[in-house]
């Protein structure tokens, strides 16, 4: 994971209508095994944070100059460190109209992974470490606080440059519902939420579950598959990289790599190519499955408290909104 570019600014603020005072780094970070380690924990907590959304940048405006600035850098016309100042003297303004806000560590760094172009940029706070010396004594010291990133983005490049048309290439921790102490950070980049992440997963584990009951898979087929795609789903969570349907249809089987991503596109479920995943979703999609005496069953956790209500203490499983086939054929066999 090369980093070509990276610098980290000061921003004094309290919380409390106060000046924001900042404090500009004036030159990059120097290359080092220190610096490489903190951007790469970096990826780490924010690939593992939940709540995250995706999105794309405003038109480029008075109110939203970010996307501007970044893109005279890459096209060469402005180096990384004054696109950083003008950037963060901005942030530093939007700061000091948020009563909410705190001050931080602005973070940004353009790297790249595999053949793609990002750029992070962050609001890091700093906490106390306690650390054991050569002489066996205990020392404390500040750290930047990589355990608990609230205000951070994510930008693929190379997806902006050579997609524009995309709605997902910036990706960003939400603030919790009904507080606005984040909103600055969000109008400082210039994104507007473009992809539901949760709702995209929701609807592709839809797409799945029909597609399983349309070739009529046996159980254990079934539960295998299930388990090959949350598999692939959690790993390209993990790496920050989105589901690719095309890339999950050849793993779901690599004798017929086409047949999901088509009964996708037929069905048309309105899904993107390839959409961002959503960890809390598919923590919830679990299939049990269970056979006795000629009784076979099969569900998805999440349909456990709508369509499927099971009793403990009785042991018996309430099942509601049945399909149509096995209706018709109950209506027949009783009549």
């Amino acid at each position: 994971m090369p980093v070509l570019h990276s610098i980290i600014h000061k921003i004094d603020k309290r919380p409390d209508g106060s000046q924001a005072i900042l404090h500009r780094s004036g030159a990059e970070l120097d290359e080092s095994q220190a610096r490489d380690d903190l951007i790469h924990q970096f990826n780490e907590s924010y690939n593992a944070k939940t709540g995250k959304a995706w999105g794309f940048f405003h038109a480029e405006s008075g109110a939203f100059p970010f996307s501007g600035w970044l893109g005279k850098y890459l096209a060469g016309n402005e180096g990384f460190v004054s696109f950083s100042d003008n950037a963060v003297e901005h942030l530093t303004r939007l700061m000091e109209e948020s009563n909410l806000s705190v001050g931080g560590n602005a973070l940004f760094c353009h790297y790249q992974q595999g053949l793609t172009d990002y750029l992070i940029i962050a609001l890091l706070q700093e906490t106390e470490a306690v650390v054991m010396t050569d002489a066996l004594t205990l020392l404390t010291m500040r750290r930047l606080d990589l355990d608990h990133i609230h205000l951070a983005a994510r930008i693929n490049l190379s997806e902006w440059k050579n997609n524009p048309q995309s709605r997902q290439y910036i990706s960003f921790i939400k603030g919790n519902n009904g507080r606005k102490a984040s909103d600055y950070f969000r109008d400082f980049i210039g994104c507007q939420e473009g992809v539901d992440g949760p709702g995209e997963t929701r609807t592709l584990l839809k797409a799945f579950s029909d597609f399983v009951e349309s070739e009529d898979l046996g159980e254990e087929s079934a539960r295998e598959k299930t388990t090959t795609l949350v598999s692939y789903a959690m790993a390209q969570a993990k790496l920050g990289e989105p589901i690719t349907l095309d890339e999950l249809s050849e793993v779901l089987n690599d004798e017929q790599p086409k047949a999901f991503a088509d009964f996708i596109r037929d069905k048309d479920y309105g899904l993107s190519a390839s959409l961002p995943p959503d960890k809390k979703t598919l923590n919830k999609f679990r299939r049990f499955t269970g056979r006795i005496d000629g009784l076979s069953i099969s569900f998805e956790q999440h349909l456990l408290g709508s369509k499927v209500e099971f009793d403990e203490a009785g042991g018996t499983l309430t099942l509601r909104s049945l399909p149509t086939q096995l209706t018709d054929q109950l209506k027949r066999a009783a009549a």
